[in-house]
């Protein structure tokens, strides 16, 4: 039984007139998942501003309507202008709001210590996009306001990847914050995608060579150990594993372990992402019990904005700047080598994007006949097209917020409790720091509920089989 009433569906428009006309995108903006990326913030509001309950309604349509002023894409709607590209018609259709209310209380959402575990009832405090409906009449912002009984309130912000990507929606919901406090505007948004080249030819040949299509490549051969008759094979379920701040530097020492040194040269030592992919890697070899010759790959997403020499990405870039590379190895190796191996291979992936790649790889995507096989929203539509996502058993796709501001979300009422992604695609993962930043981090899952456990299992027991040489 669903336990959250939907109270009230709202437009909201740019309180001032904005400008209006087409916005052309980048490729990057156009590549991977195109569709809505959910968050969500939990709270527990002061008893002043739950009286009347109206209080926070306003508040969030009012400084919402004053946030997309600056932020008038978010406003707009997207468009095809041909089979496999998208442009941004900034026209102020405005943001979706919806007033919800829940049965449950917050505590029996977050156990003791405040540890999360999502609950049946946690998909409805997400707004739904409705992709049944024209792509141009999708909003680009969905947001869903829920109340408990107990008085906690959850804030959950949907948005289109093709619009934004994590440092992005950041840097909205921040300013969001603080128009809601009273607050000036901090940092504008700089809104000319043209730093990416967007919306002209392409600069010539690509000079690199680019593994876009690999994912196509990469699909899982039957384990004999594994049950394939069930048709619940590939359902999904979401978790979300802590680790300790004591457990990820022992993961860390796992990870560096052998790594040669000389009186003038060391090599640098592995960092949390590159160590915690590889063992969330390393664990879904072994939970999934893939065939020792079963090749594998991890999705790892670079941000450009670090990456770039040459024609810098101004401050406030807004729009999508990352790039999703492959790390890839047999599942034996991964699994009998030391973590280190692992660690390795995404080190080598991500260490591929330099300011000549960057460059080179926007050439290609202008020069590709057809985006529609990078694109997830293919698979909704075209399925003989795309190949995207490839989330999937043998793969997966690991995604750092290990460096993003994700917390401090203040909007007047005092800063959250918990945030997090509010679900998941695929089998994939996010890597988070706990809000109570003593230095443990959180690792939101997503795989198949036949392998979940056995994932668990390994998580968690791989650490403490570790042995100091």
């Amino acid at each position: 039984m669903v336990l959250v009433k939907l109270k009230g569906n709202y437009t909201v428009k740019p309180a001032e007139p904005t400008w209006e006309g087409r916005l052309a995108l980048s490729e990057l903006d156009q590549i991977g998942c195109i569709t809505h990326i959910p968050t969500i913030s939990f709270y527990r509001p002061p008893q002043n501003w739950l009286n009347p309950i109206e209080t926070i309604t306003n508040t969030l349509k009012e400084s919402l309507s004053r946030v997309l002023v600056p932020f008038y894409p978010l406003a707009g709607r997207l468009h095809w202008i041909s089979r496999d590209h998208l442009e941004l018609n900034c026209n102020a259709m405005g943001a979706q709001f919806v007033e919800a209310e829940s049965e449950s209380k917050l505590d029996e959402i977050f156990g003791r210590g405040g540890s999360f575990s999502p609950s049946p009832e946690y998909h409805h405090l997400i707004p739904t996009v409705d992709y049944s409906l024209p792509f141009h009449e999708l909003p680009i912002v969905l947001v869903q306001l829920t109340r408990f009984t107990c008085g906690g309130i959850s804030l959950s912000l949907t948005i289109s990847h093709a619009v934004v990507d994590g440092q992005s929606l950041l840097h909205f919901i921040s300013e969001w914050a603080g128009l809601a406090r009273g607050e000036p505007l901090k940092t504008p948004p700089c809104l000319d995608r043209k730093a990416l080249r967007a919306g002209m030819p392409p600069a010539g040949p690509p000079s690199l060579h680019h593994s876009f299509d690999l994912p196509s490549l990469i699909t899982e051969k039957q384990s004999p150990n594994r049950e394939k008759d069930n048709n619940n094979d590939k359902e999904t379920a979401l978790a979300m594993l802590r680790l300790s701040k004591g457990q990820v530097e022992k993961l860390k020492k796992m990870a560096n372990e052998g790594m040669t040194r000389d009186g003038t040269t060391s090599t640098r030592a592995y960092t949390r992402y590159e160590t915690l992919a590889a063992h969330v890697w390393r664990c879904a070899c072994k939970a999934r019990e893939l065939r020792p010759e079963q090749p594998t790959a991890l999705g790892v997403c670079v941000d450009a904005r670090r990456r770039v020499q040459r024609g810098l990405l101004p401050g406030g870039y807004f729009g999508n700047a990352i790039f999703d590379v492959l790390a890839s190895g047999g599942a034996d190796e991964l699994v009998s080598k030391p973590l280190g191996f692992a660690a390795s291979r995404i080190r080598e992936a991500v260490e591929q994007v330099t300011d000549e790649y960057v460059w080179s790889a926007i050439d290609y995507l202008k020069m590709h006949p057809d985006l529609r096989v990078f694109q997830d929203l293919g698979l909704r539509v075209n399925s003989n097209k795309a190949k995207f996502p490839f989330y999937e058993s043998p793969n997966l796709g690991v995604v750092s917020w290990l460096s993003l501001p994700l917390y401090g979300l203040d909007f007047g009422w005092g800063k959250e409790f918990y945030m997090g992604p509010g679900d998941v695609d695929g089998e994939s993962s996010f890597l988070l720091p706990c809000p109570s930043g003593d230095g443990s981090l959180v690792v939101a899952l997503c795989m198949r509920v036949a392998d979940m456990e056995s994932f668990k299992n390994h998580f968690y027991e791989d650490i403490v089989d570790y042995q100091y040489i």
